[in-house]
């Protein structure tokens, strides 16, 4: 009974460019050009030990991780619940009752409708009124004929919970190894940019010591060393919003891994200059373009759309469970047993009871119950439809807008390289004529300025680039193409 479920195909476009939110500039060569197979790929495409250590962690620690694991396993056992229904079902009882019947109940009746004596009638009343004990045993078994596939409807309902639960969980997998690699991405770009800091601190200083002198020789004012002093105060006061930075993706990292708060600081202590690949890709060149595969192939790969689809052809499932319901059911029946008022003689072949024959339930009225039910279970099956549509349109939305921050962010790296290269020319062309007193401290001081600003914007927006990868990681439904790979310095 029922609608038989057939697989919904995703509406996808014919190409990366096809369906495209914002200015044209956005859609970067990787979705321009001829579209390939894209192979999957997994987070050790960044070429970093420590991150993948931390997913491994993830994946086992990770109490989110552990909950949509075990409503997996759930939806298994569920599963086996509803398969059991196919096989008949044996009972065995036993039981052992001390009993006393009435001396003016039902049995009265038979006696006068015999025609005893009032002596006699006397006498038997209060023998059959005698406590007693009455032993029983045996089994019974039944098995369903499942004509109109109610069971057979059940069970196929069931399979497709499982799947949708097997896809949430894949889901959740994916968020918190993208989670982790976010928040890794950002602690090594807080620590890059409090290295620097540091750096700039310790020149700033010696600048300021000869600046100091100069002032004392003569050579310039005291307004010199007062503007220095200024500049090293504020970048002095940038170190406590970067360490608070560092602290809180340190936070987020343990708590994904299922570890309290400083049990991984040794692990995601700022590398020293030349250890941690990926950390010292942040400060080589930008990271790659993305090599995608074909669009359909994105469909299938996302597992929220799995888990969509799985969810509608659970309730398509169900609304022959529901149609079922509104027919006959036959069930084949047989019981054997014992049965004796005593002890002595209860396995004794002539106590022995028995009953073997079909017996149907027909439904004749129930105030239009199990029709509502049919309408219930097809409102939900069109509710399902409606997710499946919304969850593939969200996804094409997801994936575009990464697609486009990404780019954004490359095409702006691209452009904050070479304002940082400007500004260092600029900063030395400063200081020579600083030096040779053809103009005063303020417009090298303006220049030290525009430079360190250019780096801390550069820094950033590299970091931003990593995170935008895991973001499109994420959207593609956790497939890198190995062309997005980090490749290590070298």
């Amino acid at each position: 009974m029922g609608p038989d479920h057939r697989p919904t195909e995703a509406q996808t476009p014919a190409d990366w460019s096809a369906w495209h939110g914002g200015s044209q500039t956005l859609l970067g060569t990787e979705r321009t050009a001829a579209p390939t197979a894209a192979a999957s790929g997994d987070w050790r495409a960044f070429h970093d030990p420590l991150l993948d250590r931390l997913q491994a962690r993830a994946l086992e620690a990770n109490h989110d991780l552990q909950t949509a694991a075990l409503r997996f396993a759930q939806s298994r056992v569920q599963r086996t619940v509803a398969a059991a229904l196919q096989a008949p079902q044996l009972n065995a009882s036993g039981s052992v009752n001390r009993q006393r019947q009435s001396e003016t109940g039902a049995a009265t009746r038979m006696i006068d409708a015999l025609g005893s004596s009032v002596s006699n009638r006397d006498q038997l009343i209060r023998t059959l009124s005698e406590p007693y004990n009455l032993y029983q045993a045996g089994f019974d078994a039944s098995w369903e004929i499942d004509l109109w596939g109610r069971v057979r409807r059940s069970i196929e309902a069931a399979d497709a919970d499982a799947g949708a639960s097997a896809a949430l969980l894949q889901q959740a997998q994916l968020s918190v190894q993208a989670e982790v690699a976010r928040n890794y991405f950002e602690l090594r770009g807080a620590q890059l940019e409090l290295r620097l800091a540091r750096a700039d601190i310790s020149a700033a200083a010696e600048s300021l010591e000869l600046v100091q002198a100069r002032a004392d020789g003569g050579l310039v004012t005291d307004l010199d060393p007062t503007r220095q002093r200024t500049q090293l105060a504020e970048l002095r006061a940038r170190i406590p919003m970067l360490l608070q930075q560092e602290a809180q993706a340190m936070n987020q990292i343990t708590l994904l891994t299922g570890a309290q708060p400083g049990a991984l600081n040794a692990d995601l202590a700022q590398p020293s200059d030349g250890a941690g690949e990926t950390f010292e890709a942040l400060r080589g060149p930008p990271l790659p373009d993305l090599a995608l595969g074909l669009p359909s192939d994105v469909a299938r790969r996302r597992p929220d759309i799995a888990a969509a689809e799985a969810q509608l052809h659970a309730a398509t499932a169900r609304i022959g469970v529901a149609a079922a319901d509104l027919y006959p059911r036959v069930t084949l029946g047989a019981g054997f047993g014992y049965e004796s008022a005593g002890s002595e003689r209860f396995g004794e072949w002539g106590s022995r009871q028995w009953h073997i024959g079909p017996s149907i339930s027909l439904p004749i009225f129930d105030n239009g119950r199990r029709r509502s039910t049919v309408t219930l279970r097809e409102l939900q099956q069109q509710e399902a439809a409606v997710a499946f549509q919304q969850t593939v349109l969200k996804a094409w939305h997801e994936i575009d807008s990464a697609l486009s921050a990404y780019t954004a962010e490359r095409q702006r790296h691209a452009e904050l390289v070479e304002r940082e290269r400007n500004s260092r020319d600029a900063l030395t062309l400063a200081h020579a004529r600083y030096a040779n007193g053809l103009t005063d401290f303020g417009v090298e001081l303006d220049a030290r300025r525009a430079l360190l600003q250019a780096r801390r914007d550069r820094v950033q927006s590299t970091s931003r680039m990593a995170v935008g990868l895991v973001a499109v990681y994420k959207t593609l439904g956790g497939a890198m193409p190995p062309a997005a790979a980090v490749a290590p310095p070298g």
